[in-house]
Order: C-alpha cells, then structure tokens, then sequence
C-alpha cells in the first residue's frame, strides 16, 4: 500500500534567506491554527500559513529542488501545489480537532 501524498507549498524568502516548504494539511498545534513548515536550517516547526505567504513570493521547481530532495530523503512522498484552497485548511483543522480529542482520553 503507497503512503497518501503531502501536500507542499514551497515559498521562498523575499529577503533571499531561502526556500520554505509549507505542509497546509498537517497541523502542529490542537487547533490547526498552524501548519507543519520545513526549511534547510531549522527543519521542522509550525507555521501561520497566511503569514508566512504575505513575507515570501512562489518558489519555482528550480529554486525548491534542493529542499524537495530532503524532504524526500527524510521520508515525505511530495506532492507540489502553488497554493493552498480552503479545503487544504479544513483538513488541517480536521485532523487537529481529531488529535485533541484522542489527547483528552
């Protein structure tokens, strides 16, 4: 059985520190206010996904090929979109409503 794909949305820094990978299905906290986000440095953390799109530009497959490659490696099977619907977000919040419920048995 193949592992559903991640969602990925990569954007990169308008001041030129980088690529980021945003993860608009996968939250980090138990609300789903944030979404899982990756870069170089740092790796993994949470991520305001509105905020973090207001301070970057679309990364294009070039400028993100560095940072898919690792994501590959440490075990992500990629799935690339250039931005996150609204359904991305309900998912998200989905799935953090679901974690809190099974943390408070």
């Amino acid at each position: 059985m193949s592992k559903e794909k991640d969602v990925v949305v990569f954007r990169k820094w308008r001041d030129g520190f980088g690529v980021i990978a945003l993860f608009p299905e996968i939250p980090t906290d138990l609300y789903g206010y944030y979404c899982e986000s990756y870069e170089h440095v740092g790796q993994h953390g949470g991520a305001d996904y509105h905020g973090v799109v207001m301070n970057t530009v679309p990364a294009n497959t070039e400028e993100s090929a560095d940072l898919f490659e690792e994501l590959t490696r440490v075990g992500y099977v990629l799935r690339p979109i250039k931005r996150a619907s609204q359904i991305h977000h309900e998912k998200r919040r989905r799935l953090a409503r679901h974690f809190a419920m099974v943390n408070t048995d």
